[in-house]
């Protein structure tokens, strides 16, 4: 007996019935024994019902497995006409589900970007310290949330799209990891606030800071102190200091301590102030010095203005503006990983629907072969039958126990795959054996298309992450090439600086003069000059010293060093103007040039992606309009089965067919069933492609980036997802957040 391929099977009674059957004279079953078979598999087969579906797909599935999806209105069967109603007349195309919304809409599910924030630094007051501490950064967690424990009932996880979605949200290792990248550009806004240069490179990213070539200016305050001891003798070859006649060097003995505090703040007006506050305190054996000890002291004040190159606020702020234009762009590439990820949940969720079905089609399968093998084999053993169809028979069992094992083991592999996207560690005790059931239906969902394709590429370019993404990088180019045009000017700094200074220490009090004889007088030829006194007599000649009578010491010190400081005493005040002119200025040009042209690069970019956008519309709304056609053909089909195999069963009654017939169109019902299936499926994951392409993902599965604007962190940074105890939507994400 040639038999086609079999996909599906009977129920194990039926089988028995057929082998137990009475037969005539000619081997054929009797009419009695026909008449009681048909009988039973009537009962057998209404007993059993679909074998796939234990429901119409178009109807709403059992309450237990009902999920609120306020996007996704319970359907009408195509077969479910209004009273009245033509049943041959065209479906109605619902409506569209995106209208006001609900009063009260469900809670969304916080992505959790908002629970830190690295934008600033530590306070250094009141603890002066904190400035120099290492901020407390938590450390990833790779234990599964909560949740799934809860979910998991002997030894299987029953979970709802929507639960799958929210697991995902939460545990995901793909979301995970990119959660981290708003919080290093938040790091990259720290850094351009200080003056230093942002490290940049996250994804989605096109500009990482400004190129411009511009006077460097920090405009974290600077406080530098610097003191210093010096102790030191010097060998002095000098006759006023170390006298005459004598036959070794004499050391000069000093002490210097020098105490110096420096402050340098600079502005975005491309401003640089220092103030310099410089004391010196010194003593030496010299008996030269004014005063010794001595306290020489100063306060300098230096102001220096960029004239053209590094000139007002934009240039200075140029990377401070790229760095929170990149932090915008971060949380629209996170954005952008949530919405592939959930849409990736989604598909995931409803293959592993899909596959589980399958393996159920693929039992009946073997199982219908192997009733069909068995009795082949029966009436060749009583001579009605060729050899040949029992070895096609057998052939056919073989092909349908090796689909099974491919179903299964691709139920696995889809199981698999959803337990990765929903868990952080898979392997976990509680979680690596346990069997993920699905309980939602894939039921048709009512139109979600935009009216027009017009209206879908306009929502499209609105929403969707990447473009908004590109749009900032088109920002942040224009940002860098302004700044890289005015950076082809000279540099001329003007500078201006005021100098006090003061000086005070310990000198003696002079009362008055002494004259006493100092060294003797001593000729050419190295004798001594004499003279003759009054008695004739020769005396040596000696050199008159005048010596200063002091009466005490007169003492200044800091004290009065600093009165003249402040007093203005010994001002010093300057002036000038610095012009630095690169002749040729190639450097500046190319760092320009460059800038120009990555903006246009960048310009033509975004149009290449509003391109790929409008033809991945398309695409997607093609794919999910065929869909829905195929779904509505599968499910005709489907009916159309249904109803051969009622009719089959009546001739069966009726004596006018055989039971391998009747086997033959239930086997073709399950195919059919199967083939509605995976229609079914293909239609949710393209709905789900649908809502990728126009940037609705997050939107319609209720998940949210929670609003960080003004410091606002938020409290709950997964479910439910609010700020402070009000719920954040999408639209607070960046109100009033342009780009500055």
């Amino acid at each position: 007996m040639n038999l086609p391929r079999l996909t599906a099977k009977p129920s194990t009674p039926r089988a028995s019935a057929w082998r137990r059957m009475p037969r005539d004279s000619a081997g054929r079953p009797s009419q009695l024994a026909r008449s009681l078979t048909a009988a039973v598999l009537t009962v057998l087969l209404a007993g059993s019902g679909s074998p796939v579906f234990a429901q119409d797909p178009g109807q709403s599935p059992p309450p237990g497995q009902q999920t609120e999806h306020p996007e996704l209105p319970t359907p009408q069967s195509p077969e479910q006409n209004r009273p009245g109603q033509d049943p041959n007349a065209p479906t109605q195309q619902p409506k569209p589900v995106y209208g006001p919304a609900p009063t009260n809409p469900p809670i969304p599910v916080s992505l959790g970007v908002s629970k830190y924030n690295y934008t600033h630094a530590p306070r250094p007051f009141p603890n002066l310290l904190n400035p120099y501490k290492q901020v407390t950064i938590p450390g990833f967690g790779i234990a599964n949330s909560p949740r799934i424990d809860q979910l998991i009932h002997d030894g299987k996880l029953e979970i709802t799209l929507q639960d799958t979605v929210e697991l995902a949200l939460e545990n995901n290792m793909d979301i995970a990891v990119a959660r981290y990248n708003p919080w290093f550009a938040d790091t990259d806004i720290l850094a351009a606030d200080s003056g230093a240069t942002p490290q940049g490179g996250l994804p989605g990213e096109e500009v990482f800071f400004s190129t411009a070539s511009v006077p460097f200016i920090t405009y974290d305050p600077l406080l530098n102190f610097n003191t210093g001891y010096d102790d030191r003798s010097t060998p002095v070859n000098n006759p006023f200091i170390s006298g005459t006649g004598t036959a070794t060097a004499t050391g000069l003995i000093s002490h210097t301590s020098q105490y110096n505090t420096q402050y340098t703040q600079g502005f975005a007006t491309g401003t640089t102030v220092t103030a310099t506050w410089d004391n010196t305190r010194s003593s030496s054996s010299s008996a030269a010095n004014f005063f010794n000890p001595s306290v020489q002291s100063s306060l300098t004040i230096v102001f220096q203005q960029q004239l053209l190159n590094g000139f007002g606020l934009f240039q200075n702020r140029r990377n401070i503006i790229i760095a929170k234009n990149n932090r915008k762009l971060a949380d629209y590439a996170f954005e952008q990983q949530a919405i592939t990820t959930v849409t990736n949940t989604i598909t995931a969720y409803w293959e592993l629907v899909y596959a589980r079905e399958n393996v159920k089609v693929q039992e009946q399968a073997v199982t219908v072969s192997s009733k069909l093998y068995g009795d082949n084999k029966k009436q060749l053993e009583i001579g009605t039958m060729a050899p040949l169809d029992v070895t096609r028979a057998e052939s056919e069992l073989a092909t349908d126990r090796q689909n099974l094992i491919v179903a299964q083991t691709v139920q696995l592999q889809d199981e698999q795959i959803l337990k990765n996207a929903i868990t952080k560690d898979p392997l976990a005790p509680a979680l690596v054996n346990v069997e993920i059931v699905p309980t939602d239906k894939p039921n048709p969902p009512e139109a979600v298309e935009a009216a027009t394709f017009e209206d879908a590429v306009r929502e499209a370019f609105t929403k969707r992450p990447d473009l908004l993404e590109q749009e900032i990088n088109v920002t942040n180019a224009a940002v860098n090439s302004r700044a890289t045009r005015q950076a082809l000017l000279p540099t001329a700094t003007l500078q201006a600086q005021y100098l006090s200074q003061g000086l005070a220490g310990n000198s003696p009090n002079v009362t008055g003069t002494t004259t006493t004889a100092g060294a003797a007088l001593v000729g050419a030829n190295g004798q001594p000059v004499t003279v003759l006194d009054m008695n004739g007599v020769p005396v040596e000649v000696f050199e008159p010293v005048t010596n200063e009578v002091a009466n005490g010491t007169t003492k200044q010190g800091f004290g009065t060093a600093q009165s003249q400081i402040f007093h203005n005493q010994f001002p010093d005040y300057q002036v000038g103007v610095n012009l630095q002119i690169p002749l040729r200025n190639r450097a500046a040009q190319a760092t320009n040039q460059r800038a120009v042209l990555t903006q246009r690069q960048i310009e033509a970019q975004l149009q290449q992606l509003k391109n790929a956008a409008l033809l991945d519309v398309r695409n997607s709304y093609i794919a999910l309009t065929q869909d829905r056609a195929q779904v509505q053909a599968a499910s005709k089909a489907r009916e159309l089965q249904q109803q051969t195999f009622d009719a089959e069963q009546k001739k069966y009654q009726l004596g006018a067919s055989t039971v391998y017939n009747v086997i033959l169109t239930q086997r073709d019902l399950i195919t059919a069933q199967g083939t509605e299936l995976r229609a079914l499926a293909n239609l949710v994951e393209a709905k789900a492609n649908y809502e990728r392409a126009l940037g609705r993902t997050l939107e319609v599965n209720r998940v949210t980036i929670a609003d960080a604007k003004h410091g606002q962190i938020e409290r709950d940074t997964l479910i439910p997802g609010t700020i402070n105890g009000q719920v954040v939507g999408t639209d607070k994400i960046f109100a009033n957040e342009g780009q500055r």
